[in-house]
């Protein structure tokens, strides 16, 4: 198995880990193919809020990412393609947390 591909599997077992740490039920799809879930082949994980949402979760780990989306003196970083709808970049503990209060 190639490194990223090994890089790629540890980190979802990683995110499952702290989401579960956080009390959030979350399930890694076999082999990274959503279809093991009965979701799209793009899903990496499903996460069960205690009752709250169901969420779908395509996990991308890279040597490095764009500083914009690192910027430690902001919270959440929103960003949007021309014509494409916004999407809020936060960090993963900070989430977490939005979803814990929810329930």
């Amino acid at each position: 198995m190639p490194n990223s591909a090994r890089k790629g599997k540890r980190y979802e077992r990683e995110l499952v880990n702290q989401c579960e740490d956080a009390g959030i039920r979350a399930t890694r799809a076999y082999a990274s193919n959503g279809e093991a879930l009965g979701e799209h082949k793009n899903c990496d994980l499903k996460l069960s809020v205690p009752d709250g949402p169901e969420l779908t979760v395509q996990a991308k780990r890279r040597a490095n990412v764009g500083g914009y989306l690192t910027d430690e003196h902001t919270d959440l970083v929103a960003v949007r393609e021309d014509r494409g709808p916004s999407l809020a970049v936060v960090p993963l503990d900070l989430f977490l947390d939005l979803l814990q209060r929810d329930t």
